[in-house]
């Protein structure tokens, strides 16, 4: 199964890319660099909060009713007329449910790193935690998982399996982030030194840094 990284690198994921700067106003190369640092985060704590039956049971009831994947068919139609404000506060509920006290802190790093605002990171995370829970609701639909227990491997799954620990501990790190800004540099460079390789999550994002 391809990762999600491997998704915004598709056809499907340029779409997402392009419409969802459209939708916010914001330059598509950032927008880019947004979501590929911002939807392994997103999907790592879903991970951790689908560890506890509730989290997991409340995971899958979400990908089998509202997200299951709908969203995707009709990209066109999301974007064509401006992301609604429905959509939108929809992001900002998945997006709080999922980092909780942590995404401010979230944003922030993320917007540090991709040269945008707080505030512009937060608008395009509200527009693609929709879309990203109708990535796994498809997925799901195709891997025929059914039950709380698939869950967490189709997230593992979606994020590469056992990847590296640099690539771990960088989501880890920003998770862990009490948005004080003093871990971001902290974060930069544990992933820009382990970039070496032009593979996997590290080299990407390596990549996004400038390295």
């Amino acid at each position: 199964m391809s990762g999600i990284l491997d998704l915004l690198g598709s056809d499907l994921g340029k779409s997402i890319i392009s419409g969802v700067a459209g939708s916010t106003g914001n330059d598509s190369s950032k927008t880019s660099s947004v979501l590929t640092m911002a939807l392994p985060v997103l999907m790592k704590a879903m991970q951790r909060n689908a560890t506890t039956p509730e989290g997991a049971e409340g995971l899958m009831g979400a990908i089998q009713g509202k997200h299951n994947g709908s969203i995707l068919d009709n990209l066109g139609g999301l974007f064509g007329g401006g992301v609604d404000d429905e959509v939108k506060n929809d992001g900002d509920k998945i997006l709080n449910h999922v980092l909780g006290a942590k995404k401010e802190g979230v944003e922030k790093i993320i917007g540090e790193k991709s040269g945008l605002d707080a505030s512009s990171v937060a608008n395009i995370l509200k527009v693609a935690a929709p879309i990203l829970m109708g990535v796994l609701g498809k997925q799901a639909q195709q891997q025929n998982v059914s039950s709380s227990n698939g869950i967490g491997d189709l997230l593992g799954g979606l994020l590469g399996g056992n990847s590296a620990d640099k690539e771990q501990s960088f989501l880890e790190s920003i998770l862990d982030a009490d948005g004080d800004g003093s871990i971001v540099d902290d974060v930069a460079g544990m992933v820009l030194g382990g970039a070496k390789s032009k593979g996997g999550l590290g080299g990407l994002l390596g990549g996004l840094f400038g390295k």
